[in-house]
């Protein structure tokens, strides 16, 4: 046998220990294939050579690879098996690290603590404690992996038991103990461990601001901020939130000028702060400051327009984002996509969908419930029915979703298969399923199926009757014109009557002329809301039917004293990927008004020829029959409409919004307008949908 020299073998070894080190480095710059031929290129493999090549495999998210070298190895050592058992953990392949772990030759404290991490990191926090406790030793790493476990599957006052018995407790274990207390609001006893820690870094400082500034204790959070020994980025953004989210912008707009760094985050933060106080103007002005935006500063700025009902200038912002070549993050889509569900803006809606798809972010349950949503509210229920069928294993919230949707449409019996299917499934239904389930049951009149679900939901399904329940009981009875017993069970209520159950009691006495019992929901309405104009405007709707009009004008005054106010009837459709808003009036200010105009003046005539006339009791002056009819007319959904007809072609339904509840004699216009033009207009008010065609309505003249 021949021997190498010393100092060849020494060579060889220098060789092969200054090759590892660059494979190390290489996987660490993302350069596996370069490390790949730096390991193949190596005289003399050492154990550590593999082991390093192979932990690059994983560290790059190539599984596969660093498996197959695994096999092909030579000899394994130990750390051979820990770094397998790792890898599969750092790639998310929690099942293959346990195969691995099970037959491992050997195991140190290394390799259960890896496949404890696995499960933590899996949220397998049963799994992770069964093995935790199977340790035959653990040290201060198994112990904090553990404990962080428990913190994070909220099990507080269990993790409190694994701290005690923590024989060695570090920063980190302190840290995660600390943390845990502040996210169930705990702040005393999290107050407690900050203050026994022997030595805190600047993590743990920033935990217990964090804590009290998510638990609106700003001032505190301040105090303790300012005897910080150091201060990070993190700590500064920290405090800076504290302040955004308390909605003291003052505080913040000071705090943020004092700032040494102002990242991008931290502006952000300002913008929604501004926001979500109402300063959209201020939020807007800040955006525009800034220099430098990251995607998630055209987020902020467009969930800000999103939330407070700037849905136009939100589609605006959206596209500039897109022109100034900033690619769209999650969080933009979902807020852009909630705005198209409210203006029922479905070109753009399918626009965004598309780009759901590109990203692969539509295969989330929650994307999907928020499409479907989007969907059903621009009235396209066979593609959200389609997006629903797709997911295998659905939560409650799509169920919901198709649920109302159906409910809204009018379509009572496909919610109620849909109510049974869900019962069927292993998910359980909520009280949201509830409301969809009995809105269906109230908008098509389904009143003896309506009150059976309703006694049942505490006694077969374990939900508890809340106020929107019973508002829904209301307003079912009282469209069936059974308002005595609607007062009954608001009299049975084991909670007082809120606003909404009031409000449908009075929408129904609207529907049945029943003046008596109106006029004592609207005293119980102006009590509870006396800045709502809403029972005002019905009463007077109801006293403008029956002719009363000195009470219409005592009315009117009456609100003219107060603060109360009506918005304004608007309707909008989308035509050409822009949104066309109408208000009640002649629309002088859209710029096609002329032609609009003319389009009415054709329908008004055709109607005419098919005998419509006018129904003057849904206008509340006491005018000349001549007024009611030019008032009527020119109510927002009727130019919408007209509009609908100059510009979309035949064949393709004309969707109309309307943010108030559509007036009857605006349902029986619409009616005989898709009869003698032979289109399908689809009308979504304020309440539900209406599907018109062949002269009729979906909802059955039942709204």
């Amino acid at each position: 046998m021949r021997f190498l020299p010393a100092s060849c073998r020494k060579f060889c070894t220098q060789v092969a220990i200054s090759a590892t080190s660059q494979i190390a480095r290489l996987a660490r710059l993302g350069q596996i294939d370069h490390a790949r031929k730096v390991f193949d290129q190596i005289p003399g493999k050492s154990v550590t050579s593999w082991n390093s090549i192979i932990s690059g495999y994983f560290q790059n998210g190539r599984p596969r690879d660093a498996r197959d070298l695994f096999d092909r190895m030579p000899e394994r050592n130990l750390v051979s098996w820990n770094g397998l058992v790792s890898g599969y953990v750092k790639n998310g392949m929690v099942r293959e690290a346990r195969k691995v772990f099970d037959v491992m030759p050997e195991r140190n404290v290394v390799s259960w603590t890896a496949m404890v991490r696995g499960y933590v990191q899996e949220g397998s926090i049963a799994e992770a404690e069964a093995l935790f406790w199977a340790m035959p030793e653990r040290n201060v790493v198994s112990w904090t992996v553990m404990l962080g476990g428990l913190v994070q599957d909220s099990r507080i006052d269990d993790a409190r038991r694994i701290y005690d018995m923590m024989p060695e407790k570090d920063v980190v274990a302190r840290t995660n103990m600390l943390c845990g207390y502040c996210q169930e609001g705990r702040l005393v006893e999290a107050r407690e461990i900050f203050d026994e820690m022997p030595k805190r870094n600047v993590v743990a400082w920033t935990a217990m601001i964090t804590g009290y500034t998510q638990n609106q204790r700003v001032d505190i959070a301040r105090k303790l901020f300012e005897v910080m020994p150091e201060k990070n980025d993190v700590s500064w953004t920290t405090m800076l939130m504290g302040y955004t989210l308390s909605g003291r912008m003052k505080e913040a707009s000071e705090f943020f000028d004092a700032m040494p760094v102002k990242s991008v985050v931290c502006c952000s933060a300002m913008i929604l702060g501004y926001g979500l106080t109402g300063e959209v103007d201020n939020a807007r002005k800040f955006f525009d400051w800034m220099r430098e935006k990251d995607d998630g500063t055209w987020s902020a700025m467009i969930k800000v327009y999103e939330r407070k009902g700037f849905e136009l200038e939100a589609l605006d912002l959206f596209a500039l984002m897109q022109r100034e070549g900033v690619a769209p993050n999650f969080p933009s889509l979902i807020s852009v996509l909630s705005v198209c569900a409210s203006l029922a803006s479905l070109d753009q809606g399918r626009q965004v969908h598309a780009q759901l798809v590109k990203y692969q972010f539509d295969l989330d349950l929650y994307v999907a419930s928020v499409l479907i949503t989007m969907y059903i509210k621009c009235g396209n229920l066979v593609r959200a029915k389609i997006i629903f069928d797709r997911f295998e294993n659905k939560d409650v919230v799509m169920w919901n979703s198709m649920i109302t949707g159906y409910a809204q449409h009018g379509l009572g019996e496909e919610a109620l298969k849909m109510f049974e299917d869900l019962c069927f499934s292993s998910t359980s239904p909520d009280e949201v399923t509830f409301v969809g389930v009995l809105s269906a049951c109230s908008y098509t009149g389904k009143l003896e199926k309506g009150l059976e679900i309703f006694y049942s939901m505490k006694s077969k399904y374990s939900v508890e009757p809340q106020p929107e329940h019973y508002a829904c009981m209301v307003d079912m009875l009282g469209r069936a014109g059974k308002l005595n017993e609607a007062m009954n069970l608001i009299a049975e209520m084991p909670m007082q009557a809120d606003a909404i159950i009031w409000g449908s009691l009075l929408g129904a006495c609207r529907l049945h002329m029943n003046l008596d019992l109106a006029e004592i929901a609207a005293k119980k309405l102006s009590e509870l809301e006396p800045d709502n104009a809403g029972p005002y405007i019905l009463l007077s709707n109801l006293y403008a039917s029956k002719g009363k009009w000195a009470d219409v004008s005592e009315l009117r005054k009456k609100m003219r004293s107060t603060t109360v106010s009506k918005s304004p009837g608007c309707s909008w459709m989308e035509h050409d990927k822009k949104v066309h808003m109408f208000t009640g009036g002649d629309s002088r200010s859209h710029p096609e008004h002329p032609e609009i105009l003319r389009m009415l003046e054709k329908i008004v005539v055709l109607l005419r020829q098919a005998g419509y006339s006018p129904d003057g009791s849904f206008v509340l002056h006491d005018v000349d029959e001549e007024e009611k009819a030019h008032s009527l007319r020119y109510h927002s959904e009727k130019l919408a409409v007209a509009y609908g007809l100059l510009k979309i072609p035949e064949g393709i339904p004309i969707r109309v919004m309307k943010n108030l509840r559509v007036c009857g004699d605006c349902h029986s216009a619409i009616k005989l307008i898709a009869k003698v033009t032979g289109r399908e207009i689809i009308l979504r008010d304020a309440n539900r949908f209406h599907h018109f065609k062949d002269g009729s309505c979906s909802c059955g003249d039942y709204w």
